[in-house]
């Protein structure tokens, strides 16, 4: 049921379009157009306290009143601008009782006061959401009152303070079920790619000796998928005559706060490891707390030795740089979230765009591999439909490992910001990339733009977060490159030098 008033208030008109009201609306309730049942509880108890016809749980948005929850009408929603319930939100902070609408100036020409259904009585208080008024809670009646209590009213606005406890309740539960899901997504990301590289990478708690890792590394120490892992299980799988060397070793990195660097064999199985890490942090006095690490199985690398030792040599390198870059990014992902939901997020996508190119350079022997496929393996967990949105125009174009590595965890970030602000957040937004080789003083260059279209206006952030730090210096690594982002209107656009 919904009232039409002879003409908007401009109370109304200011209250209907103000940005902020509407901002917190719709974060909150972002359903609002549909009935919650969990709602009715309070419209019952409404119309039972005011022995009224109708109640309602409503929410007003820019062109509707929306019914959470009612008692006596079928109807879901109203006209906002004509609804009584538009001039409670309007006073905010006040209840609005209309003992009689047919003598009261404001209401008495209305055509549902002067005809059916002939509303006389109507009394609502405010729903209050960060200081906003998004809605009611309010009873209508064909009969005219004499008084109402105070004690009504106050019951009325205390109900109406329950419905926004449980509006934001509900919004935090859904917040919560969103950052699970997605992190339940990224974790699963994570552990494809490491099991695809075959890296296994664990994070060993030196005062409980627990050791978090993945399956990787479960099935390289003999030890069961499903079971807890600790450090006696670790060491106890490496073959005896390793066994002191390694411990030995892990003990000197501690110390000498230096990076642990180690092979040795698996008793059961007689497979070569190599081991290599360091302590990620320490307490007040300086006591190492966890020690975060990866291991590859090199057993093939052994059988041949100078096979094994160019090949260490270069994987020695590699898993440096990269356990150098994995601190880096832990770190500098915990300095801008305390949420650990929103941390893992962020590191589990960003150790994924390592890993992927990790993967394919290590198909290729890490040797070179072809930017179509670095392109391909970074963008195809950000999007339901590649070939319609990722376009790509491309001369052939070989990259080696520090090139793949840098330029890949560039292509996540950009992509995790076009999912999320820029033109992978729609349907039809795409990314167009063209990528070039450019002879420059007798050098050959790759010139690759990145162009978002279709996508939401774009504006400049404020401020800079380590998402934008990281896109311009993932490079470093690679002399004379370099990443220069520009905020356009149409779209965000990436111009990447990379020399080959």
């Amino acid at each position: 049921m919904h009232v039409r008033t002879e003409k908007t208030d401009p109370s109304v008109t200011r209250l209907l379009d103000a940005p902020e009201r509407l901002g917190v609306l719709h974060a909150t309730v972002p359903d609002m157009a549909v009935p919650d049942r969990d709602f009715d509880g309070i419209a019952e108890i409404a119309a039972g306290l005011f022995d009224a016809q109708v109640a309602l749980v409503t929410l007003i948005d820019r062109q509707w009143q929306w019914f959470k929850a009612a008692v006596g009408t079928d109807e879901t929603r109203a006209p906002a601008e004509d609804a009584f319930c538009t001039h409670v939100a309007a006073a905010a902070d006040a209840s609005l009782v209309v003992l009689d609408a047919s003598v009261d100036p404001r209401f008495a020409r209305h055509r549902q006061v002067k005809g059916p259904p002939f509303v006389r009585f109507y009394a609502g208080a405010p729903i209050m959401l960060e200081g906003q008024a998004v809605g009611t809670v309010c009873v209508f009646d064909d009969k005219p009152r004499t008084e109402v209590s105070q004690s009504l009213i106050h019951q009325l606005c205390r109900l109406a303070a329950l419905a926004a406890s449980l509006f934001k309740v509900k919004d935090e539960a859904r917040r919560r079920a969103l950052k699970e899901a997605a992190l339940s997504r990224e974790e699963q990301r994570h552990a494809m790619a490491l099991e695809a590289a075959n890296i296994g990478s664990w994070l060993w708690d030196i005062r409980s000796g627990a050791i978090a890792g993945n399956s990787a590394l479960k099935r390289m120490f003999g030890l069961s998928a499903d079971s807890s892992v600790g450090a006696r299980d670790i060491f106890g799988a490496i073959h005896v005559d390793d066994r002191g060397a390694t411990f030995a070793k892990l003990r000197q990195a501690m110390k000498a706060d230096d990076e642990y660097d180690g092979m040795f064999r698996i008793g059961d199985t007689g497979r070569w490891l190599l081991g290599r890490g360091r302590v990620h942090d320490r307490d007040g006095k300086g006591n190492p707390l966890t020690f975060i690490g990866v291991t590859i199985d090199v057993t093939d690398q052994q059988a041949s030795a100078q096979r094994t030792r160019l090949l260490l040599k270069e994987l020695n390198h590699r898993v440096k740089n990269t356990l150098a870059m994995l601190q880096s990014l832990a770190r500098q992902t915990l300095r801008q979230t305390s949420d650990p939901a929103e941390f893992m997020t962020a590191f589990a996508g960003r150790l994924q765009a390592i890993s992927e190119a990790h993967g394919l350079l290590s198909d290729h022997e890490w040797g070179t591999i072809r930017l179509a496929d670095l392109i391909a393996k970074q963008l195809l967990p950000h999007v339901s439909a590649y070939a319609d949105q990722i376009e790509l125009h491309k001369d052939e174009v070989s990259l080696g490992p520090d090139q793949a590595v840098g330029l890949g965890l560039v292509l996540h970030e950009l992509a995790t910001n076009a999912v999320k602000y820029g033109s992978l957040s729609v349907p039809k937004g795409k990314v167009v990339l063209t990528a070039r080789n450019v002879v420059e003083d007798g050098d050959t260059v790759l010139h690759l733009t990145w162009s978002e279209v279709g996508g939401p206006p774009v504006r400049e952030p404020k401020r800079r977060g380590f998402g934008s730090i990281l896109i311009e210096r993932s490079l470093d690594k690679v002399l004379g490159s370099s990443v220069k982002v520009e905020y356009l209107p149409a779209g965000v656009t990436a111009l990447i030098r990379l020399p080959l």
